[in-house]
This record gives C-alpha cells, structure tokens and sequence, in this order.
C-alpha cells in the first residue's frame, strides 16, 4: 500500500508526498465519521485510483498537534515578530512559546525588521536569553544565513502575528519560493492575512511550513501545565518548595525569587500571571 506525509490541504484534496511523486487525494466517509480529519504533516496509507489520484486509508498516530495553524508532527517552530510595524508583542509571543512547548515543540523565536529600531535589540536579548532567538532583516539581507541551517533536516513551522514579515523572510530564506506578501495595513497596524492555507515547502532536505498568522490564541491547558512550558520557569522550579508550584502565591517560591533578583524579566512574569489567570478561569468554567 503507497504511503506518504501531506504536504497540503486545499478545497477538500490532501496532496500526499510519497518521496517520488506527489498524488491529489479525497478522504474516505470514515474520516469524518470518527470526527478525525487528516492534517498537513499527517503520514497516511492511500489506494491510488487509475487516473493517479488516490483515497487517504489510514493515518499513523501523531507525535504533535497544533490546532491554529493546523499541522501535525511538527519538529520545530519559528516563532517570527516584529521589532516594529507592527511592535513588538510581547504578550503573544509569550503565548506562542506556550503553545508549541505544550505540544513537545521546539521553538525557535525569529525577530524581524530589525532595521527599524535597533536599540530594542539587548532588551529583546534578556528578556528571552533561555529561548533560540535569531534577529533578522529580509529588507537589508541581515541574519538569514545564520537562520539556514537550523532548518536542514527539520520539519519546521513558520508562525507569529500577521505583518511581521514571515513570506519576506521565507522568500529571503529560499529566493525560489516567491511567496505572496502584502503591505501592512494602516488603518489596523496588523497585516492582512496573505497565507491562507497551510503547505509544507521543501527547503534544506526537510520542510517549511508557511502558515496563517493570528493575533490571539487560546490556551488550552492546566494552571501547570502553562507553568512547565516556561524555559526559565522550569529550570528553576526543582528548587520551589512545593512540588507543581504555579509561582503565583506559594512561598519559599524559586522563580519569584529570581524576579525579585533580577534573574528572570519581571514584565514576563507579570504576563504569566495574567495568562495564568486566563488558564485559571477557563478551568473554572469547564469544570464549574
């Protein structure tokens, strides 16, 4: 039976990517019928029909699953935004990193535009010192080489806000790809949603995938399970008193202490208390 990862979703065909060829395929009633519907990075089985399209049979089981932009068995995640235009959102990125550690993804964060507001740059540095962070410009070619060969062999997800210039960087990455970009928009400060399917491109013997940004995400998880997907939290937390320390109002708590200290950015924290906050309510309501 052939097999094959997807490679893209579009208006109803999975294109499936056997390593020879790529074949156009629908998925079976049974799919939907359990609920499950296939996914680009998805492995499958397909019965290959006589005209060279196919049917998607089954799916191997996934090692990781993100729901916004929706794509499985992901090896990393570029997290890219904006130095300015639009600025610098701290609390998303901070939401971002969340997510894909949840998901056992490793995140690498990409800083863009750096051209227009240098001096950010340190800051940006501390505040992130126990993350992978690139800082790039797609305008002045800066940093993209240092950017290549993190991605070799790797099944890699572009994501972040819109208008932070994710297609520029693709296309500074691979001047092959030609990736559609638009102008940001004024009237809102955000851009507008260019990408508008996910599809894996392959780039450096693995694949990229350009996504769709957004500029909120939900977080669909425990008050301790946002707690462990902090680098610099985690780190520290062997050394809290109480074991699954959310580091909000326990004492002889490890990680304020290095707040306090200066160890650990404290307008981070502040942000996870108020994402903590957010996971905290939204507990509340399911259980409630």
């Amino acid at each position: 039976m052939p097999k094959g990862q997807i490679i893209k979703v579009l208006a109803g065909f999975y294109y499936v990517d056997t390593g020879e060829k790529v074949v156009s395929c629908r998925a079976r009633g049974k799919f939907r019928n359990r609920g499950q519907k296939p996914l680009v990075g998805d492995f499958c089985t397909f019965q290959e029909e006589k005209d060279g399209s196919g049917y998607i049979l089954t799916l191997e089981k996934r090692y990781n699953q993100l729901e916004r932009p929706p794509i499985c068995n992901v090896d990393q995640a570029l997290l890219v935004f904006s130095i300015a235009q639009p600025d610098f959102d701290q609390m998303l990125l901070d939401q971002f990193l969340a997510m894909v550690e949840y998901e056992k993804i490793k995140p690498i964060i990409i800083i863009t535009k750096i051209d227009l507001n240098r001096e950010l740059i340190p800051v940006i540095q501390k505040k992130y010192n126990a993350y992978d962070l690139y800082f790039a410009s797609s305008k002045e070619n800066e940093g993209i080489e240092e950017i290549k060969p993190i991605l070799k062999n790797r099944v890699t997800v572009v994501t972040g806000q819109s208008g932070v210039g994710k297609s520029s960087l693709l296309n500074a990455l691979n001047i092959e790809l030609n990736i559609e970009t638009n102008e940001i928009s004024q009237a809102l400060g955000r851009g507008k949603h260019t990408t508008r399917h996910v599809e894996l491109i392959p780039m450096y013997g693995g694949y990229i995938a350009d996504t769709p940004g957004f500029s909120s995400l939900e977080l669909k998880m425990d008050p301790v399970e946002l707690a462990v997907t902090y680098h610099d939290f985690r780190e520290l937390s062997h050394h809290c008193k109480f074991r699954g320390c959310l580091h909000d109002s326990e004492p002889h708590c490890a990680v304020k202490e290095a707040v306090e200290a200066g160890e650990i950015d404290e307008t981070r924290y502040v942000d996870y208390l108020q994402l903590l906050k957010q996971v905290k309510e939204r507990k509340d309501k399911r259980y409630g």
